[in-house]
């Protein structure tokens, strides 16, 4: 009989798994997908916007990592691949829309060069003294990151810059982030005997080689889920929509997958499981076969958050030339971050209409996510007047909530995703970006070692694999 590979979640994780399990063992195996949603792709979701397929959850990849050109190549779509324009990124602090300085690792300054303006006389006064302050640092250690910044730098450089950067990238509030998972370059300087924040930004900056060229960020037209729906078939696999797993547990000849309702269930015997689900997912479902794994998934909280995607006629659209805009957390303004599609991504203007999203919500922020989709609506334009002075009544409107959409990297993250990794028994993987990052790259490189580590397991069984 040929092997059955079950993975759990039908994201970019979980379908990557799957594509990488097909090349790996062959055309025999058996790979059934369960994805608890009524469609695949996770926080990956392509949308008509105004006649125009549109990302509302991650629109843009890190282009300098090679696993999503390369997954675009091995499926035959590197022509779909395009990049954002030369349009410059822009930040809102102290009631000002101002060009993102440069001279900054993830907005941790290496001086108080071309910081005025961004930041107070009192501000620029800290970053300027800061490399006299004592610094106490255990190497190999982690800390929060926005405590860290306050008693460096005072409030402003993490409100205005640090924050803006890392609340795009997590959803999270810098206060509650972990240094050496979100900005590991520092914490290596920091190991290395940097004897302070604005000198172990200045070497970790100053240690990266040129780039060899070309652009930073690629997307693809068409929307990600060009990308999802070339997974699904290329895999071969079996995708189970509207399915919740409820359990996992070991059996003498592999795995059990318990599905259904509780008065009704469903098993699934298979001989190795991917889990690529969120971190209370993991948890819930190591409880039983990997009780410390399970421990560490569930001390990884959740940020939810809100994409509002808007178009308009280009007459009514006031934008700046500027890719879009970071919000400093002091800032009253409801969004975090505003993304001016049309100057940015030129394919996503064919019609001649203007497109934009704005997002909102950070951890910790539920009850304000918790109105209806007008009043988001209302708040983003409310905002873009302030921004843009654009007050016109928008073409097409799309709200997207992402509940408990991106997992948080707390101090100590690092040491719970190796708990996690080490305490898997055989035949059981994870993946997903409650691991090793939160981008589409880094996501499919960790669904990559999930799959061989499972399919190494089905080997050892005897079950045939690809040659």
């Amino acid at each position: 009989m040929s092997a059955r590979v079950a993975v759990v979640g039908g994201g970019i994780s979980g379908l990557a798994a799957a594509h990488r399990l097909r090349a790996l063992l062959g055309p025999d195996v058996g790979i059934v997908v369960l994805e608890q949603r009524d469609r695949t792709g996770g926080v990956l979701h392509t949308v008509d916007l105004a006649g125009v397929p549109y990302d509302v959850g991650a629109e843009a990849y890190l282009a300098r990592r090679p696993e999503v050109g390369e997954l675009l190549a091995e499926l035959g779509l590197s022509d779909r691949i395009v990049h954002p324009t030369s349009a410059p990124a822009s930040v809102r602090a102290a009631g000002r829309t101002q060009p993102l300085p440069a001279g900054t690792l993830m907005g941790v300054p290496t001086s108080a060069a071309k910081l005025d303006g961004l930041l107070s006389p009192d501000g620029l006064a800290a970053v300027a003294e800061e490399p006299q302050l004592p610094l106490t640092w255990e190497r190999g250690g982690d800390a929060a990151l926005g405590p860290l910044l306050r008693e460096r730098f005072g409030p402003e450089v993490a409100d205005r810059l640090v924050d803006p950067l890392l609340g795009g990238v997590y959803a999270g509030r810098v206060d509650s982030l972990g240094l050496r998972a979100t900005v590991p370059a520092l914490a290596a300087a920091l190991d290395a005997g940097a004897p302070s924040l604005t000198a172990a930004a200045d070497r970790a900056t100053a240690g990266v080689p040129a780039p060899a060229g070309g652009p930073v960020f690629g997307a693809i037209e068409g929307g990600y889920r060009v990308l999802i729906d070339a997974l699904v078939a290329a895999s071969g696999a079996e995708v189970r929509l509207g399915t919740t797993v409820r359990a996992v547990e070991r059996t003498p000849d592999g795995w059990r997958l318990t599905t259904g309702s509780v008065p009704d269930p469903a098993h699934l015997d298979v001989d190795a499981v991917v889990l690529a689900v969120p971190a209370p997912a993991v948890a819930r479902l190591l409880a039983d076969v990997a009780p410390a794994a399970a421990r560490a998934a569930g001390e990884i909280e959740l940020a939810s958050s809100v994409v509002v995607a808007l178009a308009y006629r280009a007459e009514d659209a006031t934008l700046p030339g500027t890719s879009g805009v970071l919000v400093a957390s002091d800032e009253p303004l409801a969004i975090k971050a505003a993304t001016y599609s049309t100057a940015k991504w030129p394919h996503l203007s064919p019609d001649g209409l203007v497109r934009l999203r704005a997002s909102l919500g950070r951890f910790g922020e539920v009850v304000d996510l918790q109105v209806d989709d007008a009043e988001l609506v209302a708040r983003v334009r409310a905002d873009l007047a302030t921004l843009t002075g654009t007050t016109a009544e928008p073409v097409a409107a799309y709200v997207q909530r992402w509940g408990g959409g991106l997992p948080q990297y707390a101090p100590g993250h690092l040491d719970r995703v190796a708990t996690i990794e080490q305490g898997l028994p055989e035949g059981l993987a994870v993946a997903g970006a409650a691991l090793h990052g939160v981008g589409v790259p880094v996501c499919i490189a960790t669904a990559r070692t999930a799959a061989e580590r499972v399919a190494q397991a089905v080997a050892g069984r005897g079950a045939p694999s690809a040659p």
